[in-house]
């Protein structure tokens, strides 16, 4: 990323085009992680149950031929050739709920989705602590159905990431188009069901990982009703931005050997601060790229725990009109 935001100021076009020359090293949250030197083989597995999934009506990707499928691996499952944008939900107890809610983006390069590490093991550990969240399996851009041409395709994206052109604005904006469209179907998906889920609808936010922490930063300020009450960038690019003036409380959490976003600078942060926005930001001393809900013996590991007291200064761990500690 340095080679691409290094001495620029970027504004959001900026950082998409940015963020989809490099979505090549982003996909690491799915091939890479827990520990990049694991040789875990990726292996087909049958599509699972998703009995709860909702679709969210955003259509079939235009021009998709692959279906969608499935591949386990490091212990966890992920999903690619993701076609149709379903949203599920993880409900906490009445008894415990707050009313605050969380879309979960999980990574993957736009390529593949980390359902498990990246998205119901957050939105589970979100539901424990009486939040409502809802993991947003949005579109992907499409791979080779079968897995040798997949792993071939993967090959040939890393060999050929430093040679990626860069990006027009617009067509960048425009790259990303599918997966605004289903983040903001999510918002309003939830905001319909609000008071069936037991949700305040002023009380969601969104928080994402790698390639989805720049589909929640693309919501943030390109998603227009979408309007997140708070978000969470876990390891995703740290571009600076231009911060709209209602910007949302941000959380962030990157490890500082991430070998893909950890020597850009911290742009992102200063935009907020510049901006007098609130934001948090946590630079962990290891913890590579796409740690999620991996349990490691590095700090990052505690990037939960720190990003649910986070909320709870905040207010979301309680329901609206609660005192606070």
């Amino acid at each position: 990323m340095e080679r691409i935001n290094k001495g620029r100021r970027l504004t959001w076009s900026g950082v998409a085009r940015a963020s989809l020359a490099a979505s090549a090293m982003a996909v690491a949250c799915a091939i890479a992680a827990p520990v990049q030197a694991q040789a875990d083989k990726m292996t087909p597995i049958a599509i699972p149950a998703q009995p709860r999934a909702i679709e969210l009506g955003t259509g079939p990707l235009p021009g998709a031929t692959a279906p969608e499928s499935w591949h386990s691996q490091y212990g966890s499952v992920f999903a690619r050739n993701v076609t149709v944008a379903t949203l599920t939900p993880f409900l906490p107890d009445p008894a415990k709920a707050t009313g605050a809610a969380v879309i979960v983006a999980p990574g993957g390069g736009f390529r593949t989705l980390s359902m498990e590490n990246e998205g119901w093991d957050v939105a589970r550990a979100l539901a424990d602590k009486g939040v409502a969240a809802f993991v947003l399996k949005y579109r992907l851009n499409q791979t080779p159905a079968d897995m040798p041409g997949f792993e071939r395709s993967m090959a040939e994206m890393f060999a050929n990431t430093a040679r990626t052109p860069r990006m027009e604005p617009d067509k960048a904006i425009a790259g990303l188009a599918p997966q605004i469209a289903d983040s903001r179907a999510a918002f309003t998906l939830v905001r319909k069901r609000a008071a069936e889920w037991r949700v305040d609808p002023d009380r969601i936010g969104m928080v994402g990982f790698s390639a989805g922490a720049m589909l929640t930063m693309a919501t943030t300020l390109a998603g227009q009703d979408a309007k997140p009450a708070f978000i969470g960038v876990i390891y995703g690019p740290l571009a600076p931005v231009t911060v709209p003036a209602d910007a949302p409380p941000m959380f962030v959490a990157l490890a500082a050997d991430d070998p893909f976003f950890a020597n850009g600078g911290f742009g992102l942060i200063d935009s907020w601060r510049t901006a007098k926005r609130p934001v948090e930001f946590h630079l962990y001393e290891q913890g590579g790229h796409g740690f999620g809900m991996y349990q490691k013996t590095t700090t990052s590991t505690g990037w939960f725990d720190a990003f649910s007291r986070w909320l709870g200064m905040h207010g979301y761990l309680k329901p609206a009109g609660a005192s606070r500690p």
